[in-house]
């Protein structure tokens, strides 16, 4: 068995789920009015789902370039712990390791964190083979997306909730499994005064603020603390 051989079967799940998330972003980007490059060049560039669809409501919304950057960062800041989880296994993955931190997404961190590399196979090209198998299944997912919108009459209602039905499954697991629920009732509250204070439309970058500001002072509370 090859490299590639095996990352195609390690990413059969992803190639089941990411075409379907990717073809609602492809039409909620054609739905926004932008042609179908902007959906290849983020796919390529950015390849962050949640942030990508972001990006397109955002746009739509009229959003500044600067509130939708913070907003991609904290959305996207989830992702040094993940790399800091995969420190050991990325040691002498070089020349490839520049694109595996690119494309560590929320899927391809749980299939490297787990997958067990043949000895017989190359374990750094098949890392890369692996991530970049993940991103092409994205961007067909969404170019496909897009150019069925443009082709065929679509009732696009509940489309853009595609993604936020994803993350409430994730909550809904989190919650079950999670014996703290103090993290999840914070959240809601930094929502929630995000939303009387800002409003719909910036109310994202403020909340996600709160949110690290209320975890800055827990951690600080905990490391001064008596023993």
């Amino acid at each position: 068995m090859s490299e590639k051989s095996f990352a195609a079967k390690t990413t059969i799940p992803l190639l089941l789920g990411y075409p379907a998330i990717g073809c609602a972003f492809g039409l909620i980007v054609y739905d926004c009015g932008y042609p179908w490059h902007v959906v290849l060049l983020t796919s390529v560039l950015i390849y962050a789902g949640s942030a990508q669809y972001a990006i397109a409501g955002m746009f739509a919304a009229g959003a500044g370039y600067f509130e939708i950057a913070i907003a991609v960062f904290l959305i996207n800041s989830r992702h040094m712990v993940y790399g800091f989880s995969l420190l050991e296994k990325f040691k002498g993955t070089r020349p490839y390791t520049p694109y595996l931190i690119f494309g560590l997404t929320d899927e391809t961190f749980g299939l490297l964190s787990t997958v067990s590399v043949p000895a017989t196979l190359n374990r750094p090209k098949t890392y890369f083979y692996i991530t970049l198998l993940d991103q092409l299944y994205w961007i067909c997912g969404g170019l496909a997306g897009y150019f069925i919108g443009a082709a065929i009459p679509f009732d696009f209602a509940g489309v853009d909730f595609a993604l936020t039905s994803l993350f409430t499954v994730l909550l809904v697991e989190q919650w079950k499994h999670c014996r703290d629920k103090l993290p999840f009732f914070i959240a809601a509250a930094c929502a929630a005064i995000a939303l009387v204070v800002a409003g719909p439309k910036h109310m994202l970058v403020l909340s996600f603020a709160f949110a690290l500001t209320v975890a800055g002072i827990m951690i600080l509370r905990r490391r001064t603390e008596p023993c």
